[in-house]
């Protein structure tokens, strides 16, 4: 049985506490809450459903900074429009994980353009890019990246903490989104009481909760059994066919086959295309 000592309490607590004193700190409501609005870093892409929102060209990731360096991505062209469900499959080593990191903005390839919604993504700012991973994009991982000191409903106002909305209203908010995933009955829960397929119903709904027009899932089935993967399959379905983009990095070809869209890289390359 696992002890925990008396200065290890103490660290949960302030934690604990830190994260109830952002909450608290937060500015007033103001008229429109950003889940309730759109101001997207690209709004010329929404009615246009034909353009690309992401558009990779001649994409190349190298690591290191001698010789010979790890060469990742060879030169990918990729283009996903608006509302599209796509799956990017590819074994171990074969560079998906870092092309969903340049994706997510988490990364930068060495050579090549990606625009995002038509805007060169190298030309925006530190604090731009902060804010379109927190705002235009939502993640969703397959070791689903909860906080484990805080409840279900504290975890899933993570994203929140510096918004514009009363603690009230980020509340409310973060309760109508986990009763919509059938979390509802779960909401002062910790992770750890929590089966795997409700941890990553709660990281969708985290996702979800600044509205974002673009899901990035890196395995999101890889830490459950076959039904449970199912539900989660079943509840991106969904989410697709409210619009929103989702691309989703997959080992499993059965999994892939959800998508309306398969893309197939090996060795850094993108070798097959399917729909």
């Amino acid at each position: 049985m696992r002890v925990i000592l008396k200065s290890q309490r103490v660290c949960l607590r302030v934690k604990k506490s830190c994260f109830t004193n952002l909450i608290r700190q937060s500015l007033p409501l103001k008229k429109n809450r950003r889940w309730e609005r759109r101001q997207p870093f690209f709004p010329e892409v929404i009615p246009e459903l034909p353009q690309p929102i992401i558009s990779l060209e001649g994409i190349h990731k190298y690591y290191g900074e001698v010789e010979p360096r790890l060469h990742v991505l060879k030169g990918i062209h990729l283009d996903v429009t608006q509302g599209q469900f796509v799956s990017i499959m590819g074994t171990s080593g074969s560079g998906k994980s870092t092309l969903l990191n340049l994706l997510g903005c988490l990364d930068v390839p060495t050579e090549g353009s990606y625009l995002l919604g038509g805007k060169d993504v190298s030309q925006q700012s530190d604090d731009e890019l902060s804010r379109i991973r927190n705002e235009d994009i939502g993640f969703i991982f397959q070791s689903f990246q909860l906080i484990p000191q805080l409840t279900v409903l504290e975890n899933v106002q993570v994203p929140l903490l510096y918004g514009e909305a009363s603690i009230r209203e980020k509340e409310e908010h973060c309760r109508s989104i986990l009763d919509s995933v059938g979390l509802s009955h779960r909401l002062s829960h910790r992770p750890s009481q929590l089966s795997g397929g409700e941890c990553q119903r709660v990281a969708i709904a985290r996702s979800l909760v600044n509205d974002p027009l673009i899901l990035l899932a890196d395995e999101p089935t890889g830490n459950l059994d076959s039904k449970t993967g199912q539900e989660v399959l079943e509840l991106m379905d969904s989410l697709h066919g409210d619009g929103r983009t989702i691309i989703m990095i997959t080992h499993d070809q059965e999994v892939a086959l959800r998508a309306q869209r398969q893309v197939r890289i090996h060795d850094g390359l993108v070798i097959e295309e399917t729909s």
